[in-house]
């Protein structure tokens, strides 16, 4: 029940008393007890002599460390949803925001801002002109999870361009640099781009390396949601790998998947790729548990998918959660006039292979993101079961991994590739962001019909050894913190 020979401490604040232990390293689970004291794990192994000011029992529950979700848009969500239900109902304790070139900050604008700008953020939160100004906010009025902050390509682009339609001049270009050298500065861990975005789509790699390079100059990553996912996705892998040599900064490529049934059974050439590129620079990549994608609603994507469901639409709200095929017949029209009268707004598109999606969960270095989109009104599932369908769906029930390497992959994994140092672990001297689970009963109750559902088995989710779900309901508790990248002292 010992881990290694620590002093055990003669008090501590919280003790777990009996917990089944999958600590983040992958390695087997394990009885112990686990202190906390203050915001950090103070003792792991036998604290019966130790004296708390609470116990909990928590014996036959798994205790691992907090999920970092290493892909989510909850940019506009941490200001205007400080009690972050959908994350931490989950057992998230960290959110990677701005992805896919799309962040809250450096941007002011009036008006509704473009697609996708506008999944991601009310309008009325675009007021921050530059990153440190969004951290600020972030740090006097935090939300219950910590956040680190991506600065996006398109979100630079909007707020230096006013025709978006090209590439950036070098005018351009000067002002883009000067804002996400800000953003470095300020503490953003990287750079996000967007190259299948219409804000960004003109941009080449030379464009977007030039503005990588500041973020690899300042240490931070580079993140790609990738400018093809179907047809030419290798070419865009390429993309990619050679933005991030030219910047000298680490990838992370955004939510791995093929799409189109041309293509389905096409993740073992891409999977096969990845592990090529790594062989001589710093790739990783995320994925999240569906065979569904979610963004803006366009007719561009009607041609892969076999169902598309509206997430939000401004001129016809009611139709949110209907399928597209149902909208387009009772109105007597095709699939895309219906889209087009429906514009502006989002949709879920099924348009993956169930066999590509295990395949992408299965790689060992494969990180777990959510992508879900809290301004949806019927939002995609991932937002509320990403994490718990892992454990419960693909772990536990059908055996695709075993259930502490998917602990692996939500923490320490994460925490190294993303440099947060004291995170993703139990042991003393981490932060003592914990999640309690039920291994029997954890599992996503989230459905693309009734998305905004608590999963089950989630006992209790601690950010800085601050309780922030305890029992199926936050605690009001708003103890988030925003993560700097540092080097890991845990890898």
């Amino acid at each position: 029940m010992t881990q290694g020979l620590q002093p055990m401490p003669s008090r501590c604040d919280l003790v777990f008393r009996g917990a089944t232990v999958m600590d983040g390293s992958g390695g087997r689970r394990y009885l112990a007890d686990v202190g906390v004291d203050g915001d950090r794990i103070v003792a792991v192994g036998d604290l019966s002599h130790t004296k708390a000011e609470a116990a909990i029992d928590a014996k036959g529950r798994v205790l691992a460390p907090g999920f970092i979700d290493t892909h989510a848009h909850d940019d506009s969500a941490m200001l205007s949803d400080p009690d972050m239900i959908m994350k931490v109902s989950q057992g998230v304790t960290s959110v990677v925001i701005g992805n896919c070139g799309v962040s809250l900050a450096p941007l002011t604008i009036d008006g509704v801002p473009p697609a996708p700008l506008n999944l991601i953020a009310n309008p009325k939160h675009f007021i921050f002109p530059t990153m440190g100004a969004y951290i600020e906010r972030l740090g006097a009025k935090p939300s219950a999870v910590n956040a680190a902050c991506l600065a996006g390509h398109s979100t630079l682009r909007v707020g230096a361009m006013s025709d978006l339609n090209r590439v950036a001049n070098e005018a351009e270009m000067a002002v883009m640099r000067e804002r996400l050298a800000e953003a470095m500065k300020a503490g953003a861990i990287g750079f996000s781009s967007g190259l299948f975005y219409p804000p960004s789509k003109a941009a080449t790699a030379e464009e977007t390396a030039s503005l990588a390079r500041v973020a690899g100059a300042a240490g931070g990553v580079y993140t790609a949601h990738i400018r093809s996912e179907d047809d030419d996705i290798l070419p865009s892998l390429d993309e990619a790998f050679g933005i991030g040599r030219a910047a000298g900064a680490p990838v992370v490529i955004s939510h791995h998947k093929v799409a189109g049934a041309k293509n389905f059974g096409r993740t073992r050439e891409t999977l096969a790729a990845i592990d090529a590129a790594r062989r001589n620079q710093a790739i990783a990549f995320d994925v999240y548990p569906y065979i569904a994608a979610s963004s803006w609603l366009t007719p561009d994507y009607l041609v892969f998918c076999s169902r598309v469901a509206i997430t939000w639409s401004k001129p016809h709200p009611e139709m949110n959660g209907r399928d597209v095929s149902s909208v387009a017949k009772e109105w007597g029209c095709d699939e895309k006039e219906a889209v087009k009268r429906m514009q502006p707004g989002g949709a879920v598109y099924f348009l993956m292979d169930e066999a590509d999606v295990q395949r992408v969960l299965s790689h060992p270095q494969a990180m777990i993101g959510s992508d879900g989109i809290p301004e949806d009104s019927h939002p995609h599932p991932r937002l509320w079961g990403t994490f718990p369908r892992v454990l419960g769906h693909y772990a536990r029930d059908l055996g695709l991994f075993e259930m502490e390497d998917a602990v692996r992959r939500m923490t320490s994994l994460p925490a190294a590739t993303f440099g947060f140092a004291d995170r993703g672990v139990v042991k003393p001297g981490a932060f003592a962001d914990l999640v309690l689970f039920d291994a029997e009963r954890v599992i996503d109750t989230a459905t693309f019909e009734k998305p905004k559902q608590v999963a089950a088995g989630i006992e209790m989710t601690l950010v800085a050894g601050a309780p922030v779900w305890r029992m199926g309901n936050p605690t009001g508790a708003h103890p988030g913190r925003v993560l700097r990248r540092e080097a890991a002292s845990h890898t």
